[in-house]
């Protein structure tokens, strides 16, 4: 149970990443989310998880 709890630990969400996009797209990206029933942080946070894979040695 310790090991749980740890583990929930590192994957503590305690930073933010601001980004300046086009409101359309936005607007967008938010619709599409709400229609999938997902959030769009949740996606982003997804999409950043792909990426670091994707490019780590």
């Amino acid at each position: 149970m310790a090991d749980n709890k740890k583990r929930k630990k590192s994957n503590k969400k305690d930073s933010q990443l601001v980004i300046r996009i086009n409101r359309k797209n936005r607007d967008a990206f938010i619709t599409m989310c709400e229609e999938m029933d997902t959030s769009a942080a949740r996606e982003i946070r997804i999409f950043i998880q792909a990426f670091i894979k994707k490019h780590s040695a």
